[in-house]
């Protein structure tokens, strides 16, 4: 009896949809303390104190490293962290979901309101789940 295949998760990603208007080029690097309107490709290589107010795509092949809060969603198909680094040189904050595709690694601590992981990912960092206060049920301490 032959097993039946695999389905196959697809992961579509639409820069104009999703308003990435900054971009790392591939090969380049910038470093230092930034903040992005509007979502972010990264190509190349970030590091520093980063910002980014909107989406941030970490490309295959690119690599993200240092402090970095993401008001919307993470992307990530590259590089969290050194690749022998340790969890506590980079921390990347995301406000949103975090999809780590098979292509991506990361060895930095990753914090996210939620995860989706995608077979093949290589999450070696420790993952946290953010709460909201949003999110938090406000208890009623009236008598009924």
């Amino acid at each position: 009896m032959q097993a039946p295949p695999r389905l196959q998760d697809t992961l579509t990603i639409d820069p104009v949809a999703m308003n990435v208007t900054n971009r790392v080029a591939a090969e380049s690097t910038l470093h230092g303390t930034q903040q992005f309107q509007g979502g972010l490709l990264v190509q190349g290589s970030l590091g520093g104190s980063t910002r980014v107010l909107g989406h941030l795509i970490v490309w295959a092949g690119g690599t993200v490293k240092g402090r970095i809060i993401v008001m919307g969603d993470l992307y990530l198909f590259g590089q969290l962290g050194e690749p022998q680094g340790n969890a506590q040189d980079t921390e990347l904050q995301c406000m949103g979901t975090a999809y780590v595709a098979n292509s991506a690694s990361s060895t930095g601590t990753l914090m996210a309101q939620r995860l989706r992981l995608y077979e093949g990912a290589n999450l070696q960092g420790p993952f946290k789940t953010l709460r909201s206060s949003d999110a938090l049920p406000v208890l009623n301490d009236e008598v009924v």
